[in-house]
């Protein structure tokens, strides 16, 4: 009878353990990666680790931003992936982010890593113009080069941008702007290109990617978007082109980290894990200019990096100047 007892508590406890191990294989993710690409990426992610439960929530840059600080008490995920790192950069100092080393980091470019493993950045993307050719010929506008081509009155009504007080990709182009005209030393000349921009924009949107696409279905001539995007309506047949502005063109990189109260830390860290692994940055390639893995191809529909003038963003301003910068723009621009 007693050698029963032990065996029926041993069995219990196991089945106890066993509970508690699969209750553990589960993650809550928070992203503003693009849709298309959040799917593709979790494909991949369920492919090599079939026994993880994953539930994503996926929201705007500045949508996830409000809500991790609406939750910073209690947060209800588990960890950030593919992040702008100005907004990393942001929530460091605010204690919501946990260091953590992940396997592998010594492979990646160490340039994009958080010195202390705040986040580790796994790609970049590159602000760009999508311009509707079929559109651009029936008002006979000219190509534009530059942000200073679209301050031309012919492109009134003809122009969107992303609001940047949602999107990542439309702050790191108001930032790169702000920058070019000297805001880091305290001049006011980027708001009065921004004022004057802002006579030719037909709408502002909550979004980097649909003013590519609102453009290439010829609602617009030109939609500030950013590189894959664009690559994509083209690949889809749609008469658009790339423009990167002749001035610099902004960009960011993308970063995961684990957040702090993460109430799943251990399968947080199994998947912060296989993000930087050769088979999460080749799918990262497909869609991205590149990944800090290095030796991994981007896609071939991209115009080459070294054609491109890439404006030097300092994600530290931006970081602490990030707040400012959509409070004053919302006050000049909210419509």
């Amino acid at each position: 009878m007693k050698r029963v007892s032990i065996f029926f508590i041993v069995g219990i406890m196991a089945m106890v353990l066993s509970i508690n191990a699969i209750a553990a294989e589960k993650v809550t993710v928070y992203t503003s990666l693009e849709t298309d690409e959040t799917v593709k990426y979790l494909e991949a992610a369920r492919r090599d680790m079939p026994d993880l439960e994953i539930d994503i929530i996926r929201l705007s840059t500045g949508e996830l931003g409000a809500r991790m600080l609406a939750e910073k008490d209690n947060p209800q995920a588990d960890l950030v992936w593919g992040w702008a790192v100005t907004n990393m950069e942001e929530f460091v100092p605010r204690g919501m982010l946990v260091p953590y080393k992940p396997k592998g980091v010594e492979k990646l470019e160490q340039r994009f890593v958080h010195p202390q493993y705040y986040y580790v950045g796994i790609d970049m993307y590159i602000a760009a113009f999508c311009v509707n050719t079929k559109v651009m010929q029936e008002k006979g506008l000219p190509m534009p080069k530059g942000w200073n081509d679209l301050l031309d009155p012919r492109f009134k009504g003809l122009v969107t941008m992303p609001n940047p007080v949602a999107s990542g990709t439309g702050f790191l182009q108001i930032a790169s702007i702000l920058q070019m005209y000297g805001a880091k030393e305290g001049k006011e000349d980027g708001w009065e290109f921004l004022k004057k921009l802002d006579k030719n924009i037909a709408q502002y949107i909550k979004s980097g990617s649909r003013p590519a696409k609102m453009t290439a279905a010829g609602e617009f001539a030109v939609g500030a978007s950013f590189d894959f995007v664009v690559a994509e309506q083209k690949k889809q047949g749609f008469p658009v082109e790339f423009v990167f502005p002749v001035e610099g063109a902004g960009y960011e990189v993308e970063a995961n980290a684990l957040l702090k109260g993460a109430k799943n830390p251990l399968a947080a860290k199994r998947f912060l894990d296989w993000a930087i692994t050769e088979n999460a940055m080749k799918e990262y390639s497909k869609f991205k200019y590149g990944v800090t893995l290095p030796g991994i191809p981007t896609r071939p529909d991209l115009p080459k990096l070294s054609a491109i003038k890439l404006y030097p963003m300092d994600f530290s301003w931006q970081a602490k100047n990030s707040e400012a910068i959509k409070k004053k723009w919302e006050s000049l621009f909210s419509k």
